[in-house]
């Protein structure tokens, strides 16, 4: 099973309803998770930077309410879905630890390990997103995660362009990290190509992809062209859950479909069909 994650990001215009919407298309579409941000701008950039730059200060229209997060918690548990949040802030991890079903750290912040330390020393499942990171920064990040007892914890390749071009997905990359931190490894997709999500789970074998969704390209962060729309990633789990359905067990043996074929192979005798058995009693 791959699980797929719905990152809503800032596409929720602050509506408690349309929250509810991404949660509920996220499970219509068969996402094993919904992913939210918790952030407040004044703890996410220096007042250096605020002072200076009024497009950073618009992003306060960006915030998740706080108190949306008891509804998003029970919406998700009644629509069978997993409630993940990325806290931006040391604070937001308390906020969040009685209702997240896991907590998820952005590649901004893989360097801030009090973050990383505090969200794994909850013991809930852990996800750590590696945009921009070398192999020094990914180990580190994860042997601070591991060092507090973090138990379910998964890794995902990720390119920090918004949109990924598709040759600089690097997808090799997954089995790099793979091989260098032995737990679970996945794909955070920025670069809205099927082919890319197809060759992650096939050839590099990506457990988890996150994916950022937006209902009706009106959220705040469509136009920047890194966000799928609901029926692009659905044909694309859809695909990916039929192909993984086709694997079968790896038994090479008749399977129900081809069983009443067999009698109609060529008998070794004379080569013809069907067998001798079935002939003289064989009806049109």
């Amino acid at each position: 099973m791959v699980k797929f994650i719905a990152e809503v990001s800032s596409n929720h215009h602050r509506s408690l309803e349309r929250c509810y919407a991404f949660v509920d298309k996220a499970a219509e579409i068969g996402c094993y998770g919904v992913k939210f941000q918790l952030f407040k701008i004044e703890q996410l950039f220096a007042k250096s930077i605020l002072d200076r730059s009024e497009a950073h200060r618009k992003r306060k229209q960006w915030e998740l309410p706080i108190e949306f997060i008891p509804a998003l918690a029970v919406r998700c548990q009644q629509r069978n879905i997993k409630f993940g949040c990325t806290p931006f802030y040391l604070d937001a991890v308390d906020e969040l630890l009685p209702y997240v079903d896991f907590y998820k750290v952005a590649s901004y912040e893989l360097l801030w390990h009090e973050l990383i330390n505090k969200c794994a020393a909850t013991a809930k499942p852990l996800i750590l997103s590696t945009g921009m990171a070398d192999l020094v920064e990914i180990k580190a990040a994860v042997d601070v995660a591991n060092n507090a007892g973090c138990v379910d914890l998964t890794v995902l390749h990720c390119v920090s362009g918004y949109p990924a071009p598709v040759d600089q997905c690097n997808l090799a990359a997954i089995e790099t990290i793979r091989n260098m931190v032995n737990t679970s490894v996945g794909w955070s997709d920025h670069s809205v190509s099927p082919a890319v999500i197809y060759r992650a789970i096939h050839t590099w074998c990506a457990g988890t992809i996150e994916f950022h969704l937006d209902l009706d390209e009106q959220g705040e962060e469509f136009s920047a062209g890194h966000c799928w729309l609901p029926d692009q990633i659905a044909d694309v789990i859809e695909t990916v859950n039929i192909g993984l359905l086709a694997d079968g067990h790896g038994k090479k043996l008749p399977v129900p479909a081809e069983i009443s074929e067999r009698k109609w192979r060529a008998d070794p005798s004379d080569g013809l069909r069907p067998l001798k058995e079935i002939r003289d009693n064989w009806m049109a």
